[in-house]
């Protein structure tokens, strides 16, 4: 972290405006434990600091402090927020409904302040709950005032297919591919166009930020926004890397590198790191590694997989990464590889990776032994569309 950051985000700019644009009104937060200045301050704090109160907290999938494991419900607090006093609902809690404030919460509101750090891929939920919010937000009359954060990995590069009809779930409620390349007040800006929710959206746009930035080029602090998203590292490989949860394999969860461990017990590393190296894949090399998860995926076993080494940023496509390992895991152990079958993220009746992946195509593709590379250029064209369409939605150069 520098002494003075290049970028200032919109929570700065709120403190530099002495809370003009919520002075004098009925406000509530929806945060989480990375919703911090870039002096670090959570802006429960910079509230507090500045006299303005707050009526009630909203938190996100993994609560407001982040201190909830992945897609484990957090039940409204008994508690108040600590530093704001005010009353906590969640918005991450025992079923679908529960992901949208009720009306009810809203009620004595003028304006939902939202500040939450996406990391820039479609399975990551805190671009969809901002966008749920500001959907009851617009029934209720109350207006949204959206802080908006860098996109960690850069706002450049768009990766994947959209999402088909039919596959729509909270790792991706509305179509945006893999990665979409957006800050999160783009993204809600620009789902609110396309959906017509209407209401009163209004982005405190951040000073400095160009897209091609990535974090750790912003000279603002990192703070995790989630238990398993530790390190920019872990955001840089999350558009292939989450793909894990939907299999038996493991993401990694467990251990201090998250979405950078692949493995499982039968694999043989040494080989399936060769067998991914002749790939020739651009940016990444990898890692023959044996691992121990200590909770999740072979919670207490010794087994072995691949680290991912990211050696070009740029040049690296985390998600065509994601279906080369998927589809090389497969042709190695095909007894090894197997989809996740369990409910995930409230849905039962669709296999998770078909969820992650906004369809059937790529799960049917791994299993028939098809051309990877032939799918991933497939969806070029769906990327240079979105592309196109979301050139109205840019807020930075």
């Amino acid at each position: 972290m520098s002494a003075t950051p290049r970028v200032k985000l919109g929570l700065d700019r709120l403190v530099e405006q002495d809370f003009a644009p919520v002075r004098g009104r009925r406000v509530g937060l929806l945060c989480h434990a990375a919703s911090v200045a870039s002096d670090l301050r959570h802006i429960t704090r910079c509230f507090a600091d500045a006299g303005v109160p707050v009526a009630r907290c909203f938190g996100p999938e993994h609560g407001i402090w982040a201190d909830a494991q992945d897609m484990i419900s957090v039940h409204d607090a008994t508690a108040r927020e600590p530093v704001t006093g005010a009353p906590v609902r969640s918005l991450y809690g025992a079923d679908e409904a529960s992901l949208s404030p009720r009306a009810e919460d809203l009620a004595d509101l003028d304006v939902l302040v939202v500040d939450l750090q996406d990391v820039g891929s479609r399975y990551y939920t805190y671009i969809y709950t901002a966008a749920l919010a500001l959907r009851v937000c617009a029934q209720v009359g109350v207006e949204v005032l959206l802080l908006d954060r860098p996109n960690p990995i850069g706002g450049e590069a768009v990766e994947g297919p959209m999402i088909r009809p039919g596959f729509e779930s909270f790792v991706g409620m509305w179509s945006l591919p893999t990665r979409h390349g957006l800050t999160i007040g783009e993204v809600v800006s620009l789902l609110q166009a396309r959906e017509g929710w209407g209401g009163q959206l209004t982005v405190l746009e951040m000073a400095g930020w160009r897209r091609a930035l990535w974090h750790d080029e912003t000279g603002l602090p990192w703070v995790q926004p989630s238990p398993n998203m530790p390190t920019l590292d872990t955001a840089a490989v999350y558009p292939g890397g989450c793909l894990l949860e939907g299999t038996t394999l493991s993401e990694g969860r467990g251990t201090t590198r998250p979405f950078e461990l692949i493995g499982a017990a039968g694999i043989e590393p040494f080989e399936l790191a060769d067998r991914l190296a002749v790939r020739g894949l651009p940016g990444v090399c990898w890692r023959p590694v044996f691992f121990r998860p200590t909770f999740h995926k072979f919670a207490n076993q010794t087994i072995g997989g691949v680290a991912l080494h990211v050696t070009d940023r740029r040049a690296f496509q985390p998600l065509r990464a994601g279906m080369h390992l998927l589809d090389a895991v497969k042709r190695q152990h095909p007894e090894v590889l197997g989809w996740r079958t369990e409910v995930y993220e409230f849905v039962s009746d669709r296999l998770a990776i078909d969820l992650l992946f906004g369809g059937t195509h790529a799960r049917e593709v791994i299993d028939g032994g098809a051309d990877i590379d032939a799918l991933w250029q497939s969806w070029a064209p769906e990327a240079a569309d979105f592309r196109a369409a979301r050139a109205d939605f840019l807020r930075y150069p």
